[in-house]
Order: structure tokens, then sequence, then C-alpha cells
């Protein structure tokens, strides 16, 4: 199912970095930049990750938490976290409930095969748990800067 603008965050209970239980409803009150990338450690993802690190502060400054989600173990979160350095919070969707709720789930076609994977996507929630934002297919170019500009504005 694919969520838009207007509509209530599916809420959420998975395993988190550190030994961590992460669910949406934790941060009542609070904006939460969600966003689902592929897989730990690969260019993009560790770009995408790093630049949401940096500018961690600057959320915050907004009362905006991060967490970024992927199919990859809470073990191999911690592994992440540790080698880049990361301060962000990141939940383990093993099963992929969450990411097929949020539908970011979704087949792919690369070189003629298909399979299975998840679209790199962002959804900014508001402090009511009101979706606000939706980037879709996001490029991590200057991702992370659109994304605090539009949580500046809640």
């Amino acid at each position: 199912m694919t969520h838009t603008i207007g509509d209530i965050a599916p809420d959420f209970t998975l395993p988190g970095d550190s030994g961590s239980t992460l669910s949406l409803s934790d941060y009542k009150g609070q904006n939460i930049v969600l966003y689902f990338y592929p897989k730990d450690a690969t260019p993009g993802c560790t770009t995408q990750a790093k630049d949401f690190t940096a500018a961690k502060t600057a959320f915050e400054k907004c009362n905006t938490v991060i967490i970024g989600m992927s199919k990859d173990s809470a073990a191999k979160h911690d592994k992440f976290i540790a080698k880049q350095e990361l301060t962000i919070k990141l939940a383990a969707d093993e099963e992929g409930t969450t990411l097929e709720n949020y539908g970011v789930w979704v087949e792919k076609n690369n070189y003629g095969r298909k399979y299975m994977g998840i679209v790199r996507t962002t959804f900014l929630i508001d402090a009511q748990g009101v979706i606000q934002q939706v980037w879709n297919k996001v490029r991590v170019k200057n991702h992370v800067e659109a994304v605090l500009e539009a949580a500046q504005a809640l």
C-alpha cells in the first residue's frame, strides 16, 4: 500500500541499533524523517546515511528525529553505524512488513531481470503522525538539504 500526503503514517515496532526497539509512536510530538534505503554499506546508502548524520543537529533544532530503515539485520546496522560513525537511528525490517505498509517494497527490473527490492523513499511525518511530504525514487545528491528545508517549514 502506498501512502501519500495527508495520510496517517502507519506505526511500527522493529529492532533498532544497539539492541533497542524503535516504534513510530515513541516519537509522538516530534516530526520524523523516515527514510527507506536498499542496503547498508553500499555507496549511495552510505552517502545518504552520512548526509543525514551531518545534518542531525539542524534537524533536532526543528524538533525532527531521523530514522532510516532497510531489510538489513540490527547486527548489520550496528556494524554500519560503527564503521561510518553514524548518529541517526536505524530500524531493521527483516520481514519486510513495514516496507510493504509504506509501499516501498516493489518489483524492480535490472537488465531484464525482475526482483523485489526497496525503492529509496523518504517520508516527512509531522508531530501528529500525519505524512506531510513524500520523496519517491530519491536521488541522494542534495536530498538531505531538501528534506531539512521541508522539516524547517513545519
